[in-house]
């Protein structure tokens, strides 16, 4: 993989590390929420929601666009299939590493 794919692998899966991300991703892949929306449906400030948001942002797993005073956020599908793929990839990887294994245990 090429320096730029690990950095952005890093970014996804760090994004993805934690279970209010992870929430918070599959409530904006259903539709566009308002980041105080977002705050109110957990038990942590609106400021720590916000931080939640931002590494989602950065890691390019959501969109945020301003509507007044309120910050829409919108989940990238086509963020998530590449992560997807990406996860296939490393299936493979191991899959045939499993191979391979095998191969020499059987030949032993």
């Amino acid at each position: 993989m090429a320096e730029q794919d690990e950095e952005r692998a890093d970014a996804f899966f760090h994004a993805l590390a934690d279970r209010t991300r992870r929430d918070i991703l599959r409530r904006v892949l259903a539709g566009e929420h308002s980041v105080t929306e977002l705050a109110a449906s957990y038990d942590m400030s609106f400021a720590a929601v916000q931080k939640h948001v931002a590494v989602l942002e950065r890691a390019g797993l959501l969109t945020k666009r301003r509507s007044g005073r309120e910050q829409l956020a919108s989940g990238d599908v086509v963020a998530i299939r590449s992560v997807a793929s990406m996860l296939d990839q490393l299936e493979d990887v191991w899959r045939g590493r499993i191979a391979g294994i095998d191969a020499l245990i059987k030949e032993g």
